[in-house]
């Protein structure tokens, strides 16, 4: 046993997982709104054994280039659940979807066994235009919001992505190797079936989209080294080895292990611990090293005795400084490939990688599992989960 449990009507466990397909901005979601991404996720999971609409507690969904208001009530009344039920979205930019669930599991934690509906979602092909108004009342239209005070650079995410890749003296060659591989497994992955018990279909005015379309077959090293510089003259990161902007929706039911049990839930996995860091700005790209370091020293836990670890591949650059750092083998990570193949859905991929880490322990099937999901962030933070998988009917080893 890696961590103490909470008492069972505290102890928080997700019991159950779906994501839409991952798709490039502008590619086959590219007419769908963000709540319209996350519909049929939530219906698929409010749909699923044991499940009562009625007795979902709250709805919570991290977003980070929405419209504003709150997508997590709009698509969950769209998605038939009682007016009884509200929603709450949260924003902590790519890392919105992993902290939506850290703060159900939290909200499980206190007490009252609820159950949460948690995730993120994500149209970046339907964002709208961002404006700040002149003097003179006309629009000043802008690319993103300011993360940090000008004083801390603010730098672009790709310019800070070559700051890591300096700093932690990460070189192109690795980057290219470990972009291919997260290609080759998703592509792997999908072939031998391993998406599909997550996927949930969407249709869209073309027809059924089912599948991620992201990872490429005909990326090899001699085009992988064909690639420019993409962000500063001279570096390292490259169109290549950097991730793609994407639309998708993800989310996971969270209770408590009393009330799971009592759904009839069979498995899940338990949160053992979370937490978010601060980092330099100017080194955003290792916000989730430092997340994840704190989160296992408080659980007592080494990472060589990690099972399973998601991280959310933003730039190979950083994903790998991250990994280094926390002294984990980047061929232990992703295992059915990440963001460099997938794609990146922003508010949507950090719960993208729970969903992806339950589906994955369930294929193993081994009990006491350690699972860890992690996400660096815009402004120089880092959010992650520590994760076990167990069989929740009988009695769980250390509770």
């Amino acid at each position: 046993m890696a961590a103490e449990l909470l008492p069972p009507d505290r102890q928080p466990v997700i019991i159950a997982a779906r994501r839409t397909p991952v798709c490039r901005t502008n590619g086959a979601l590219r007419q769908m709104r963000a709540h319209k991404l996350l519909v049929p996720v939530l219906r698929e999971l409010v749909a699923g054994p044991g499940m009562d609409p009625g007795a979902v507690t709250d709805v919570v969904i991290g977003n980070a280039v929405g419209g504003g208001g709150n997508v997590a009530r709009l698509a969950l009344l769209e998605a038939g659940l009682p007016v009884t039920v509200p929603g709450l979205t949260v924003d902590r930019q790519c890392g919105s979807g992993l902290d939506a669930i850290v703060l159900a599991a939290g909200l499980v934690a206190a007490g009252g066994n609820p159950l949460y509906l948690a995730g993120g979602v994500e149209s970046t092909s339907t964002a709208p235009l961002r404006a700040h108004r002149n003097d003179d009342g006309g629009p000043e239209f802008y690319a993103r919001a300011q993360f940090v005070p000008d004083s801390f650079g603010d730098p672009d995410m790709g310019v800070a992505a070559e700051s890591v890749a300096r700093k932690f003296g990460v070189t192109r060659a690795r980057q290219d190797v470990f972009a291919l591989r997260s290609h080759r497994l998703a592509l792997a992955a999908a072939e031998a079936g391993h998406f599909d018990g997550e996927l949930v279909p969407l249709e869209t005015a073309a027809g059924t989209v089912a599948t991620d379309d992201g990872p490429r077959r005909g990326l090899g090293a001699a085009v992988m080294a064909r690639f420019p510089p993409a962000f500063v003259d001279g570096g390292t990161v490259t169109a290549g080895n950097s991730c793609f902007d994407a639309d998708a929706a993800s989310a996971v039911v969270i209770t408590s292990l009393q009330r799971a049990r009592e759904a009839g839930a069979t498995d899940g996995l338990l949160v053992l611990g979370t937490g978010t860091a601060g980092v330099d700005p100017e080194l955003l790209g290792v916000g989730a090293a430092a997340a994840a370091r704190s989160v296992l020293a408080a659980a007592g836990v080494e990472a060589d005795e990690l099972d399973l670890v998601e991280f959310n591949e933003a730039f190979a650059s950083q994903t790998l400084a991250c990994l280094d750092e926390l002294t984990i083998d980047a061929e232990r990570v992703n295992l059915d490939g990440g963001a460099l193949a997938l794609g990146h859905a922003y508010g949507a991929s950090g719960a993208v990688l729970v969903t992806r880490l339950l589906a994955q322990a369930r294929r193993t099937g081994t009990p006491g599992s350690l699972a860890l999901a992690m996400i660096s962030i815009a402004g120089g933070m880092g959010t992650a989960a520590l994760l076990q998988y167990e069989r929740l009917q009988g009695a769980l080893p250390g509770a």
